[in-house]
């Protein structure tokens, strides 16, 4: 008769075979079975919210910003592109809208360089775009929390349409009415405020011409 194993050794076989089993069903099993359903019931958002062009291209995404910039010619510098609405600023990573450097400036209100550095970029702004300073909206010149946010106001987007018109030799009336169509409202009625998607509104552009 096999002598019984000691009980510190079968507490041990008994802990490794729980350990096996939780590894296969949380660590294999549960997440293909999370990861199934995510993509048969929710394919657009589990992937990404990916936006593409009218040529199939991926482009950018429907949840995080992105500049809209022209390089120059020797490669070396980019600005601010007339032909597209820019979005509002991103303090995440050096060039900003970097997902995996999610942040804001981290400056306070009595911060002289935010005060210095906001002052400037309002009159860049109101020059780009041809307005009075004082039609700067906020958000024109202040980061999100996330430095990831898609959206602008519909009042950034208002004094950026002249531009965008001249720049592609548009109607004032359709770039308005293309603002107009892409406002989305508070969502449920009551939160937040209402928004313009930046990407979406550029590549309907794109389409107007």
């Amino acid at each position: 008769m096999a002598k019984p194993l000691p009980t510190s050794v079968r507490n041990h076989l008994t802990g490794l075979r729980l350990l096996l089993l939780f590894t296969v069903i949380c660590g294999l099993a549960y997440p293909l079975l999370i990861t199934g359903i995510a993509q048969a019931a929710f394919s657009s958002q589990a992937n990404g919210s990916l936006v593409k062009n009218a040529q199939g291209k991926v482009v950018g995404s429907s949840l995080i910003g992105q500049n809209f910039t022209v390089i120059s010619k020797d490669g070396k510098t980019s600005s601010p592109d007339p032909r597209y609405f820019q979005s509002r600023p991103s303090a995440a990573g050096a060039d900003g809208y970097d997902p995996t450097a999610s942040a804001g400036t981290n400056l306070g209100p009595s911060s002289a360089v935010l005060v210095t550095d906001y002052t400037a970029l309002k009159a860049a702004i109101a020059a780009f775009d041809g307005v009075s300073p004082s039609q700067v909206p906020p958000d024109a010149i202040t980061s999100s929390g996330s430095g990831l946010d898609p959206d602008i106001s519909p009042q950034y987007a208002d004094i950026q349409v002249d531009r965008v018109a001249k720049a592609r030799d548009l109607s004032v009336g359709a770039v308005q009415a293309l603002v107009t169509e892409y406002t989305q409202g508070r969502t449920l009625g009551f939160l937040g405020e209402p928004r313009v998607d930046v990407l979406d509104l550029n590549l309907a552009l794109d389409k107007l011409g």
